[in-house]
Formats: C-alpha cells, structure tokens, sequence
C-alpha cells in the first residue's frame, strides 16, 4: 500500500507543533501500525531528518504505553491498542491523519508522546489496598462469591492507556477511575480503604485537570479492553456514600 501520513510534530513540550506530511510506499498489510511508523522512522533516519517520537513497549496490547489519534478515534478503526491495530484496516491511497491524546491532563512531551503520570497519581491517591507483608495466605480463607470475581477480574483488566480520555468530549477519567474502584470495591481486600479512596481519586482526578463525566459512553465505545459504562455509575453511587459517612 502507498499511503499519506499526516503527523503531528513537537519538539518539546513547551514549543508549538503542527501537522507534517510524509508518503510512505510499499507498506504491507500485515504489519502493525507501529511498524509503519518504524519504517517511516527508517526512512526519515535515512534522510537525516528527526525520527518521529511516540510510545511503545510490550506492543502485545498488554502495557497500555501505546495510545494514538488515528483518523479522530482513539486507538484507530478497531477497537484494539495501536500496537495491535494492523495495516490490513487501512486501504491504499488512503490518507491517515495521527495525533497525540487530546487532554490537558496529558500533556505532550515531543510529536505524539504525552506524560499520562496523572494517571499514576490517582493510583497513588487510592489505588491500593493494605496487606501485611509475609507469605501468601491460603487460597480459601477469605471467600469471595463468583460473580464479584469474575466482575473484578474483568475491570480489572483496564490498562491505562488512556483512550477512555482522549475519546471523551470532555476529557473525562471517570470510565478509568471506575474501573480501579469497582475492582477493588468488589473484593474484600479492599474494603478497609473503601470510602477514603474513592473520595481521595475522585480528588486527584479534578485536580490533575480532567473533566466531568456527561455519560456520553464514547469513553467504553474507544476502550481496548470494553471496560463496561456502569463502573462509573459503581463510581458515583460509591463516592455519595463515601459522603454519607462524613469522608
């Protein structure tokens, strides 16, 4: 496939950027997205023109490091991570615009990498149960009922990538914050912190900048992982009794 690339381009975060246009020949339809964006990186080295900056890591759809506008959705086309986003959902000819998340909360570092350490601050705000160190204690000891399992188990699955912001028309965290409060909620590891970590993320997330949630559900449509719409409802309804207990 012969394809036009429009990309966004920053060399810091304090500089302006602007969309830059490349053509990229013979792209095969089995590669992934971010191999195309290696070969264009090649091709630029080539020239000796500065390769193109985004972020990857496990490129297995496991870490949540890659996160790309592609075409104005998160992720792309499908609803996968933009390392597992293959060639073969584009056409030849085809004229691709790609673009960093869209959040204030996640600024950009350089061309299509953006600091998502907010998200790491809400954890650190209340992501986190408190055990005793030592052995691992015996598997059946504190039963758990199989739906809570299997529902925690499910949203636990969030990796954090943010598309769930970059989609969301009003930079929302909620299907995100959701998600981490409703899996830990549901097991009984996490009931001793129940109260004050969904008051204290709720907290950090309007401080890092993020918007309010309008149940749009453009947030659950875009996640990689389909983290379901009703962990924010999970959110609020923890959050008003959180209040009721004078949190």
């Amino acid at each position: 496939m012969n394809l036009t690339l429009k990309i966004w381009r920053q060399p810091d975060a304090v500089s302006p950027g602007a969309m830059h246009t490349y053509q990229l020949a013979d792209v095969s339809p089995d590669m992934s997205f971010l191999e195309m964006l290696d070969v264009l990186n090649e091709q630029l080295n080539d020239q000796g023109e500065d390769p193109i900056a985004f972020d990857s890591d496990c490129r297995e759809g496991i870490c949540g490091m890659c996160g790309l506008m592609i075409n104005g959705d998160a992720h792309g086309p499908e609803v996968t991570t933009t390392c597992q986003l293959h060639m073969r959902s584009f056409t030849d000819g085809e004229t691709i615009t790609i673009e960093p998340w869209r959040s204030d909360a996640f600024p950009v570092v350089k061309d299509l990498v953006v600091d998502r350490g907010a998200f790491d601050r809400i954890i650190q705000a209340g992501g986190y149960v408190s055990v005793n160190t030592g052995s691992a204690p015996e598997a059946h000891s504190v039963p758990v009922p199989k739906d809570d399992a299997d529902r925690a188990f499910n949203v636990a699955t969030c990796i954090g990538c943010g598309a769930c912001v970059a989609a969301c028309p009003n930079g929302s965290a909620s299907l995100f914050m959701g998600a981490k409060v409703t899996h830990l909620g549901l097991l009984p590891q996490g009931q001793p912190e129940r109260d004050e970590r969904v008051v204290n993320m709720v907290a950090q997330h309007d401080h890092e900048g993020f918007g309010g949630c309008t149940n749009i559900g453009a947030c659950t449509a875009a996640c990689p992982k389909e983290i379901p719409l009703d962990v924010i409802s999970q959110l609020n309804r923890d959050l008003r009794t959180a209040i009721k207990h004078g949190h």
